[in-house]
């Protein structure tokens, strides 16, 4: 076995490989860009080497600064995460011109399958059903004008070397095609180093699912059961599970023959993922080998009990897998969250900053269920603009599906995190989606139900009285704290108002509220609601049993109240005495300013190009400017028909959120 390994990476991939490595007594070399001197993977390495500037391609995808890393520690095999090299070919070459082992498929699988045009021509060869498309190169926009329209409409237009949603455009049209091909070829060359492109048809309504699959140097090769990877934006997955709610056991086994038949005719070891896309008929159809461990690999390791990187590592090292197909079975069900640095309530673009608060649910591994948190963050750390924007995954388990939904509910409820624009209300609500809840999902599912973006959650009568409830309970263990503080308190008893108005999400909720040792009892809404809870004012997290069914709120002051965030809803709740309700209601509302006549930008980011000109007319969905952001870019367009009066902005500018682009008459 290895006594040292290097990981070629960084954030939570990195941290994770270091925890197995820990566990299997090897020690660990970390590698840190200017801009993660101070990452949590170097804090966990044994050892951490600096690579360069912040930049991916002056750092991390750099092989050989990499290389020259593992000479100055010793390093006798590498680790490479996903992304950056992890699908290099050149880099397990080098790996192995240096006696190094590379912890992941010999250089001629990652050749064979690694690139995406390359692996579907050999799966048709092999008789796999893949995707109609055009797998040879395209020169530029008009041949893939050209080409989308002999395929038909609507397209996906992918980089051949690309993976993480990276370089990858849905067009519909001509114009879409052409602006779709130019942002792929751009995104591809900044992300991979290869501006490589090609075109397949895009089917619709498909669910994603991919079959995880191992296999080692002695000719065994497993699958370890399937991931649901539907739910996603972007073409970037947002929400895994495993099992997979859609497939019976006929179709599984038959995608898990299939991908073990794929690894083995192109020589594969390691662990690495055979990805389909299946229609309501349960056909599935080959999109591609990814050659290495990927982000959603939690969820397969609850089911299975298998570590993933453990395995990887003894592969590596020339070892036989200890299991057969017959030992794995499908033990209960576990959901992952990816927590990215993206606003929702702009879109999802991305967010950069200091994590000022940050305070994960607590990890536990009980026989009824499970919560894991896989993080490369910190708080007090910072959020840079130069990679992924992923915080963390967040993954539950428990015996069922339904189940394992609710834990995660509460495990995002009770997850902390402040400083930056972030995904977790979005997460919360679809958790609570009724499509969701049933399992019918496909990977249209946040274009269809959040067509206009994510403005937070609208909560049922049932859980907004429930909160109302909660907030009634809290407002009178603050009513007591501030009673005390004042001095107004005599022996430590007061007698506390027991009648209420409770004012919530536009509802007026008169209440009652009796209290003894153990808790309190409030009517609202012609119902008795049994409350304990140890919460105290000042605590931002308030955790309450309400009729015995667990709540988790993130809390916040108001004048009069709190503000209440729970299942992706934002809500600002005043508990008042009935004179302060009725004056209340005199209260003007503040109007927010008009920015309908200005471009503002959406993010932190950098100008890639401004399309207009002053005194131009423009119309609606006209392109107007490209913002790039970790290593995304991002097309601004016109809502509504209007003439370009000042551009503030030229390319190359680097902007801050809110900031003027341009103005319009």
């Amino acid at each position: 076995m290895f006594r040292k390994i290097l990981i070629a990476n960084r954030g939570e991939i990195a941290c994770r490989v270091i925890k197995t490595a820990r566990k299997m007594g090897i020690a660990t070399v970390a590698v840190y860009s200017d801009a993660d001197r101070n990452a949590l993977h170097v804090r966990m390495a044994d050892e951490a080497v600096h690579i360069g500037p912040a930049p991916a391609n002056q750092s991390y995808i750099v092989i050989d600064k990499i290389m020259d890393a593992i000479r100055q520690t010793g390093a006798e095999a590498v680790h490479p995460g996903y992304g950056f090299l992890s699908e290099n070919m050149k880099f397990a070459e080098a790996l192995a011109a240096e006696g190094v082992a590379f912890i992941g498929p010999p250089a001629s699988a990652i050749e064979a399958m690694g690139d995406k045009i390359t692996s579907k021509k050999l799966a048709a060869e092999a008789g796999v059903s893949t995707v109609p498309g055009y797998m040879g190169l395209i020169a530029d926009a008009d041949e893939a004008v050209k080409i989308s329209n002999e395929i038909g409409y609507p397209v996906m237009i992918k980089a051949s070397a690309g993976g993480g949603g990276k370089g990858m455009r849905i067009a519909w049209n001509d114009e879409e095609a052409r602006e779709g091909f130019q942002s792929s070829k751009n995104e591809a060359a900044s992300s991979f180093g290869d501006d490589r492109i090609f075109i397949e048809k895009f089917v619709t309504q498909p669910r994603h699912i991919e079959i995880q699959v191992l296999a080692d140097s002695h000719g065994n090769t497993l699958y370890l059961h399937e991931r649901e990877c539907s739910i996603q934006r972007r073409n970037q997955k947002v929400i895994e599970e495993a099992p997979s709610p859609f497939l019976d056991e006929a179709t599984r086994k038959a995608m898990g023959e299939q991908a073990c038949a794929l690894a083995a005719a192109v020589g594969y070891t390691s662990a690495g993922t055979v990805e389909f896309i299946v229609d309501g008929s349960r056909n599935f159809y080959f999109l591609e080998m990814n050659t290495r461990l990927q982000v959603e690999h939690p969820v397969t390791e609850l089911i299975t009990g298998v570590d993933l990187v453990e395995q990887m590592i003894r592969v590596a090292a020339g070892e036989e897998l200890a299991f057969k197909q017959s030992d794995l079975k499908i033990n209960g069900w576990a959901i992952e969250s990816r927590l990215y640095a993206e606003d929702p309530y702009r879109n999802f673009l991305p967010s950069i900053g200091r994590l000022t608060r940050y305070r994960p649910p607590e990890e536990v591994a009980e026989p009824a269920r499970a919560v894991r948190n896989d993080t490369g963050v910190y708080e007090g750390g910072e959020i840079s603009m130069y990679y992924d924007p992923m915080i963390a995954k967040l993954c539950t388990w428990a015996p069922t599906r339904a189940k394992a939904v609710e834990e995660m509910r509460l495990a995002l409820d009770e997850f902390e995190l402040e400083g930056i624009g972030h995904n977790l209300p979005f997460l919360s609500a679809v958790m609570d989606h009724p499509r969701f809840v049933s399992g019918e999902i496909t990977t249209a599912f946040i274009a269809e139900e959040y067509p206009d973006g994510f403005e937070g959650a609208q909560l049922g009568d049932d859980l907004l009285h429930r909160v109302a409830a909660g907030a009634c309970a809290m407002n009178r263990v603050a009513e007591i704290r501030r009673a005390r503080v004042s001095g107004r308190m005599d022996n430590h008893e007061r007698v506390v108002g027991t009648e209420w108005v409770v004012n919530i999400d536009g509802q007026s909720l008169p209440a009652t509220i009796a209290a003894d040792r153990e808790g309190a009892t409030v009517t609202l809404a012609g119902q008795e609601f049994r409350i304990t809870s140890d919460w105290k004012p000042g605590q931002p997290l308030a955790r309450l049993s309400i009729n015995g069914t667990p709540l988790v709120m993130k809390v916040g002051k108001l004048p009069g109240g709190f503000r209440l965030r729970l299942r992706g809803a934002d809500l600002k709740v005043h508990v008042f005495s009935k004179r302060q309700a009725r004056l209340a209601q005199l209260m003007p509302e503040k109007v927010p300013a008009d920015t309908s006549k200005l471009l503002l930008c959406p993010m932190p980011g950098m100008v890639v190009s401004v399309a207009v000109q002053e005194g131009d007319e423009v119309y609606e969905g006209q392109a107007l400017a490209t913002i790039e952001a970790m290593k995304m870019e991002n097309i601004l367009r016109a809502e509504r028909k209007g003439k370009v009066a000042k551009i503030n902005a030229a390319a190359g500018a680097s902007l801050a959120v809110d900031e003027v682009i341009m103005e319009f008459e």
